[in-house]
Parts: C-alpha cells; sequence; structure tokens
C-alpha cells in the first residue's frame, strides 16, 4: 500500500556563510522575493505538493523565520484600526501546519534531519533544502518527487545535471538509467575532489522513509567534519534501493549572489 506523503523537514539552522556578512543579522531564508521572504516560497511548494505538517529545523539566531510564520496581533489590530485589514489576507499563508526545532550546534544537514526522527514517526517524509528554489512549468519540484515515491514505494532523491567544474560543491550520483528522467542510484558521493561518478547532482529535494533515521544514527562526521546525509544515503544503498528523478525545471541557489538576482528578476 502506499503511504501518502504529509509530513516534510526544512533544515534551516546554517549560519549562511556563502552571504556574509548580512546573514550576520538577517538569515539567508528570509532575504526578500517579492515581497516574500524565500522560505515562503519552499513552504508554498510543499503545501501544493501534498504536505500537511512541516518541521522547521532552526539555530538561535534564526527567531526571524519563527517570528515571520507567528500572527502578529499587534499589526493585525493596527491594520483594523486603521481600515487596512486587505493587507493582512494580501500575501495568505499556505495551509499548512508548521512546528519548530532548534539545532544546537552546527553538525551538518545530516544532524539536522536527525532532529525531525519524533516529528516523522513511522512515516515517509520529504526534505527539502531552502537555498534551491525551482520554477517548473508544470508540476513543482517535490510534486515530482512525490509522483515518482508513488511508484517506487523506495526512497528518492531529486536529481539535475551539473557542469564538470561545479560537480565540487555538490553530492553527485553513481546511477544505472531506468528512463529519461528517472535512475537507480547505486553510489553517492559527497563533494567530489576528482573523478566524480556522473554529471548528475543532488539538489535540495529528498523523500525518505523512515528506515534513513537508522542510517543518520550510525554515520560519523564525514566532509567539513558534518554528519552528512549523503554519507547515511550511501550507507542506505548497501541494504535498500534508492531511486532518482532529474528534476524538470529550473533552479535557483540563493545563496549565489548572481542566482538571487535573477530570481528578483523573475518573481
Amino acid at each position: 500500500m502506499m503511504k501518502k506523503i504529509r509530513k516534510a523537514i526544512i533544515p534551516a539552522a546554517g549560519y549562511g556563510t556563502r552571504n556574509l556578512p548580512i546573514t550576520k543579522v538577517i538569515p539567508k531564508e528570509m532575504f526578500p522575493i517579492n515581497g516574500r521572504p524565500a522560505i515562503h516560497y519552499i513552504v508554498e511548494e510543499a503545501a501544493r505538493a501534498g504536505i500537511e505538517e512541516i518541521l522547521i529545523v532552526v539555530s538561535r539566531n534564526k527567531n526571524m523565520i519563527l517570528d515571520y510564520f507567528d500572527r502578529s496581533l499587534e499589526l493585525e489590530t493596527f491594520l483594523e484600526k486603521n481600515n487596512k485589514q486587505h493587507l493582512i489576507e494580501e500575501v495568505p499563508f499556505p495551509n499548512v501546519h508548521i512546528q519548530f526545532v532548534r539545532q544546537p550546534y552546527s553538525e551538518g544537514l545530516g544532524d539536522a534531519v536527525a532532529l525531525g526522527k519524533r516529528f516523522v514517526g513511522n512515516e515517509p517524509f520529504a526534505v527539502l533544502l531552502p537555498d534551491d528554489i525551482f520554477l517548473c512549468s508544470n508540476a513543482g519540484a517535490l510534486e515530482q518527487l512525490v509522483d515518482a515515491y508513488q511508484e517506487s514505494n523506495s526512497s528518492i532523491i531529486g536529481l539535475q545535471e551539473v557542469l564538470p567544474e561545479y560537480l565540487k560543491n555538490y553530492g553527485v550520483v553513481k546511477e544505472e538509467k531506468i528512463s529519461d528522467l528517472h535512475y537507480k542510484i547505486l553510489d553517492i558521493v559527497e563533494k567530489p575532489k576528482s573523478s566524480p561518478p556522473s554529471n548528475l547532482a543532488v539538489t535540495g529535494r529528498y523523500i525518505f522513509n523512515p528506515s534513513i533515521f537508522t542510517y543518520l544514527d550510525k554515520v560519523e562526521k564525514g566532509v567539513g567534519g558534518e554528519i552528512q546525509l549523503t554519507d547515511a544515503i550511501k550507507a542506505l544503498l548497501v541494504e535498500e534501493e534508492c531511486f532518482g528523478i532529474n528534476i524538470q525545471g529550473k533552479r535557483y541557489d540563493i545563496g549565489s549572489a548572481k542566482d538571487y538576482l535573477t530570481l528578483l528578476k523573475i518573481l
């Protein structure tokens, strides 16, 4: 029986070092795009894919994210008093339940996802990295993964082709092609310095069965002295099938000044 993907984790606890010094005071996830913070678009994407509950992993300096998704009674009162109630609903929030957990130490993406173990329970779940915003002409990026999961009932990784000189910045897969867009994952390497196994890079969208937590509990610190989600996936591949889908859409990395400025012109 296929299980519905109802829950998602959004890891948003990183320091945003690529965007210093502004990220000393403004979380990268709160960078404005057409009047909304970047993370708003990630939550919208999740909601459109059928997600009902989201856990956002934050650090101590990310309270601005909590404030954004909370009600501001003072602002609502002010707007009502000044006959500007329409502004409250000008940008409606996605119909999804959001909760938060703090990552006490910057231990890496794998550690951030592991904090969602109790939240997820025994259900398959999605992971969306807020650095990556996808603009898709048809189904959204996460929707494409959800559709693929319904066919395989196995963990799914979002992939895209990346120029060889940039592969050193990504997790890169060794794959067996199933169809034009679908692959069986044979191996995965985090930020290969040389000889990447392919030109298919992991791009910020995942669906996992809850068994991933078994592997996250066992992995040791890897590249960068952090708990790498890639290493847990590599361990999973020994015992389980995992598939990849080439996401159809344009990806923009808001940590890149070029991509961020391009998004400002488009949205």
